[in-house]
C-alpha cells in the first residue's frame, strides 16, 4: 500500500509538471510546435550543473506549477543546456546544437539568459531573471 501511494504522488507531480509545460531540446521541434499551436517560444540558455541563478530559474519558474499551466498552449520552451560536470555531458549533436544557438543568441555568455522569440526565431523580448516570481514572467510573456 505504501509503494501505491508513492507511486500515485510521483505520478500527480508528472502530471502537474511533465504534461503541462512543453519543452524542447530542438530547435526545429520547437518551432513546429509553435507554428503548429500559434505559440511562442521561451529560450533558455542554462548551465544546470554549475549555475545557481539557472537552477533557481528552472526550479522557481519553469517547474512552478501556475507558470506550467499558463504556458501550457502558449509557450514552447526551448532549454538548451551546459552543463560543465563529464557526467552530464550532453551528445556531441546537441553540443553542436546548442553551441550554434548561442553563437546567434547568446554571445556575451548571459547564464541564465532568458529570450521570448517567435516561430521564425526573431526575438521578442530579452527577459532579464534576477531572481523575480513565476508571476513577473508570466506577466512580462503576457504583454509581448
Amino acid at each position: 500500500m505504501k509503494y501505491l501511494i508513492i507511486f500515485l504522488l510521483q505520478l500527480s507531480m508528472l502530471n502537474a509538471f511533465g504534461q503541462t509545460t512543453n519543452w524542447f531540446t530542438d530547435k526545429d521541434e520547437a518551432i513546429e510546435f509553435a507554428t503548429a499551436n500559434k505559440a511562442q517560444i521561451l529560450m533558455v540558455f542554462s548551465g544546470s550543473d554549475w549555475c545557481r541563478p539557472c537552477m533557481k530559474f528552472k526550479k522557481d519558474i519553469l517547474e512552478n506549477q501556475a507558470f506550467a499551466e499558463f504556458g501550457s498552449d502558449r509557450l514552447a520552451v526551448l532549454y538548451l543546456d551546459f552543463p560543465a560536470k563529464k557526467k552530464n555531458k550532453l551528445s556531441e549533436k546537441q553540443t553542436v546544437h546548442n553551441e550554434a544557438l548561442a553563437e546567434k543568441f547568446n554571445k556575451s555568455g548571459l547564464f541564465p539568459n532568458v529570450l521570448l522569440v517567435n516561430n521564425e526565431f526573431e526575438i521578442l523580448s530579452r527577459l532579464k531573471y534576477e531572481g523575480q516570481d513565476a508571476d513577473y514572467f508570466i506577466g512580462k510573456i503576457q504583454r509581448q
